[in-house]
């Protein structure tokens, strides 16, 4: 009996221990770079525990990051430290072109009442026997650009990093997930298992990625909350931004069906999008920082190409407005297939619609941008060059 008692004891404290582990709060995913432009960038991460959570940021000067307090900058909202399990902090006003190091810190909150709040443990990344994680802001004047594109991976993990393998991650500025990355949305989880714990793991606590929605991440009960991992600069899922010679302008193709299709089950509102993002279209080509960049890039998930309800809404809406802008080559995906237009009356700019097994990689200085398609095996299928205009 007295065996029996001490083997159940052992059982009870191990099953205590292991629930007291998997109690405590940790990061589950992230950090990442969203948003990134001359002077501001958003970081993600996400905890399994309800928490406080800020970034602690230091300059890139040599010193250790313990060398002396940092300045704590924290997810707020509404005048309030948020309290949530998704994290976002958004630093402003930092200086164009610059290397910062930071931190990560999130302290649970273990109960919230009207006039009392109960804190647990704090759950950091680690800067004491790692290296801090950096990041660097975009520099307009960059003589030039490496920048990465991969699309329709539908969830497939070991895709991504085969195509990825061998990135010189030192060289390259920013990557576009240009749609299709999961084949619905489903939940929180399904969107890190799919694909997003594969980028933070590989380059995205330090590399920012620029996300275009393809048709398939507007699909699921998860659909409508994606938005909120992936913040833009407008705060939309079009917007644009410039690195070095490159203004690029990501657009949002929406679904490719018509609203009214029994697969989006009254839900849909794809063509008012459009039509409203056309409208903002208009207006940014006619910006200086559109007009002043040497080259002038468009990522999309869909191609106007072909007879599809969604093509020809982006062929009717954003086209025409594309033509005047002087557009050098709008990237493109959906087809799971490789094909390349050359400019025409229609589309007054080449189209390159890439493989899901294939990623483009681009080059650009202010005189020429060179474009080098890779399978997953690391080897050079098709090139492209362009002059500056």
């Amino acid at each position: 009996m007295k065996a029996r008692s001490i083997v159940w004891i052992s059982l009870f404290l191990s099953i205590s221990i292991s629930l007291a582990a998997q109690s405590r709060i940790a990061i589950d995913h992230g950090p990442y770079l969203q948003g990134l432009t001359e002077d501001e960038v958003t970081i993600i991460w996400t905890t399994n525990k309800p928490a406080v959570s800020w970034v602690e940021l230091a300059p890139d000067d040599g010193t250790h990051f313990y060398h002396e307090a940092r300045p704590q900058f924290f997810a707020e909202n509404y005048g309030f430290k948020k309290v949530d399990s998704v994290h976002m902090v958004t630093l402003k006003n930092l200086t164009p072109n610059t290397t910062y190091r930071y931190r990560v810190y999130s302290h649970e909150v273990t109960d919230h009442q009207a006039y009392y709040v109960a804190y647990g443990r704090t759950v950091a990344s680690d800067v004491y026997g790692q290296k801090p994680l950096t990041f660097t802001t975009n520099n307009p004047r960059k003589e030039e650009v490496l920048f990465l594109m991969i699309n329709d991976i539908h969830g497939d993990n070991a895709l991504m990093d085969s195509l990825l393998t061998g990135v010189q991650w030192d060289k390259t500025d920013l990557v576009f997930f240009n749609g299709d990355m999961c084949t619905d949305m489903r939940s929180e989880k399904k969107l890190f298992d799919d694909f997003m714990d594969t980028a933070v793991k590989t380059f995205a606590k330090e590399t920012p990625f620029y996300y275009a929605r393809g048709n398939h991440e507007t699909r699921g009960n998860f659909a409508s909350t994606y938005p909120r991992y992936f913040p833009t600069p407008t705060g939309q899922l079009y917007y644009t931004f410039r690195q070095g010679p490159v203004f690029f302008i990501v657009l949002d193709c929406g679904e490719d069906k018509p609203d009214s299709d029994i697969e989006y089950h009254g839900l849909a509102a794809f063509d008012n999008y459009r039509t409203e993002q056309a409208q903002w279209l208009e207006k940014t080509i006619q910006s200086d920082a559109c007009k002043q960049a040497p080259f002038k890039v468009v990522i999309i998930h869909i191609p106007p190409l072909g007879n599809w309800h969604g093509e020809n809404e982006i062929l009717k809406k954003f086209v025409p407005i594309l033509n005047s802008a002087d557009i050098d080559l709008m990237l493109c995906g959906h087809l799971h297939r490789h094909l390349y237009q050359e400019k025409n009356n229609t589309t007054h700019f080449p189209i390159l619609v890439n493989h899901n097994r294939q990623m483009v990689g681009v080059t650009a200085t202010d005189k020429l941008m060179e474009v080098h398609i890779t399978d997953t095996k690391g080897k050079q299928v098709k090139t492209f060059t362009y002059k500056v205009r």
